[in-house]
């Protein structure tokens, strides 16, 4: 019996370090969205002294309306598990490009309604983001095919000449660039 008592011990200290190691971590930066993972043992070190500059290019978007697009909630992750490694908020620099199938997302919330019938879920999203410091890019040459204009777009977007000429001239001042 002690040995059975002993196993059973055994077995649920066992899970419940195997569960905690998959706890999600808020964010430091961005509170309500991009939790990430506690990583040990990691044989490439983040170099936490360094400055992090990146643009993502997210031209794709949920099928499902109502839905996060999970390219944007990516830029949340790269602050807060960068954040979450020690560094600080005026290291990482981040600007993302939404072009192509991802027009919709930079949508106010009362047009967004108006046309998929829910409000739009990644309106906060990109609201924090913008708060934190990031640059949200639509692409002008896509909001110009779409309709989309300063009167219809969440006011934290900014607009470019196209997602193109943002990309090339992001990456001329030293930011990396990450395609979703």
């Amino acid at each position: 019996m002690k040995k059975f008592q002993f196993t059973l011990s055994l077995f649920t200290i066992t899970c419940f370090t195997m569960l905690a190691q998959n706890e999600r971590i808020e964010g430091i930066i961005i509170k309500n969205f991009g939790e990430t993972f506690n990583v040990e043992s990691l044989d490439i070190k983040t170099n936490t002294s360094e400055e992090f500059k990146v643009i993502f290019d997210v031209s794709q978007s949920s099928k499902d309306k109502s839905v996060i697009n999970k390219h944007i909630v990516t830029a949340a992750r790269f602050l807060n598990m960068h954040a979450n490694e020690g560094m600080k908020k005026e290291q990482l620099k981040v600007a993302m490009t939404i072009h192509g199938g991802a027009w919709q997302d930079v949508l106010d919330n009362k047009t967004y309604k108006e046309k998929y019938g829910v409000d739009n879920p990644n309106l906060e999203l990109i609201n924090e983001l913008t708060e934190a410091g990031a640059e949200i890019i639509i692409c002008g040459q896509t909001a110009s095919f779409r309709g989309i204009t300063k009167d219809n777009a969440n006011p934290n977007v900014k607009f470019a000449l196209s997602a193109m000429t943002a990309l090339i001239q992001y990456q001329k001042n030293s930011y990396t660039f990450i395609k979703f």
